[in-house]
């Protein structure tokens, strides 16, 4: 696997002149060439990036998908994700790239908080959908840090930070704006959801399997982890894991009530390698034992 360690390196292989600072950079798509490089081909770069694209066609495999960019979107990448483009059917179109290295954050609070912004764990085909004055917002942001890379003084790093964060803060905002105006296709997503979760419990019940995990219900819908909580917290007020144990819960309880298996032989069905941590569990969400929901039926 190719790694791309620098923004230095990043401005190389796309033709570009060496960047004006070090750490961070602004790169304008329309003058961009990509060098035919086998690097392309799965690469992993050490620094995060938004790309703000409009009128780019191609595709980008990330993953083990294949994703279409023939839209203006926005996605974000953190350091260290695996991604593979495809050069000979790629036309970049217009839009920018923003490229921060991690050791621009350090001694800023953005350091501590950057992992709240959960969409850098999104796939490529969760990108943000930009309306018009959404995105002509966010490139007046990329025009600011682009000019102030300029200037390197002692007040470059708090400047830049500042944007960069204001340009998070707006897509928080405008993704929660997306999971509520793609309303029908979100609702078609949380029926799937609920429908996987209880084919899980119900055809196997009464066999031993996993506990059903966030990881394994966001791939069957094919959905990045962070994404498909992201979504179910917009609309439910509950993450996926909430969602997960939740069900569980109704599970064992209704186990509880109409079967005559002991607790551990419930805890087993419901996936739980230990006893002691679906009691932990049931009481945790419940404020009594297993036990003692049994006994209230008696």
């Amino acid at each position: 696997m190719n790694s791309i360690n620098s923004i230095s390196e990043f401005h190389r292989l796309l033709s570009l002149p060496e960047p004006r600072h070090p750490l961070v950079s602004v790169i304008n798509l329309t003058e961009s060439i990509f060098l035919e490089d086998d690097v392309w081909k799965g690469f992993v770069n050490r620094f995060y990036c938004v790309a703000l694209k409009r009128d780019a066609k191609g595709k980008i495999r990330y993953g083990q998908q294949h994703y279409d960019y023939d839209k203006g979107v926005l996605s974000f990448t953190a350091p260290n994700q695996v991604q593979h483009l495809d050069l000979a059917n790629m036309e970049c179109g217009s839009g920018y790239l923003l490229i921060f290295h991690p050791d621009f954050l350090l001694t800023h609070s953005l350091a501590k908080t950057i992992g709240n912004y959960s969409f850098f764990s999104y796939s490529v085909n969760e990108a943000l959908h930009l309306s018009a004055e959404e995105e002509e917002d966010l490139i007046t942001i990329l025009h600011k840090i682009d000019k102030e890379c300029s200037h390197i003084d002692k007040h470059t790093q708090e400047i830049i930070l500042s944007q960069i964060e204001l340009l998070l803060n707006y897509s928080n905002r405008f993704y929660e704006r997306q999971f509520i105006t793609r309303k029908n296709h979100n609702h078609q997503l949380l029926a799937k959801f609920e429908k996987l979760v209880d084919d899980y419990f119900e055809n196997n019940a009464g066999m031993q399997q996993e506990l059903l995990t966030v990881q394994y219900i966001a791939g069957m819908m094919n959905l990045s982890p962070n994404y498909l909580s992201d979504l179910l917290r917009m609309h439910t007020g509950q993450n996926t894991q909430q969602h997960i144990h939740e069900r569980l819960i109704e599970k064992a309880k209704q186990k509880l009530a109409t079967t005559n298996q002991s607790v551990s032989e419930i805890a087993y069905a419901l996936g739980f390698e230990h006893a002691q941590s679906f009691s932990t569990l049931f009481k945790k969400k419940t404020s009594i034992t297993p036990l003692e929901y049994r006994q209230s039926f008696n």
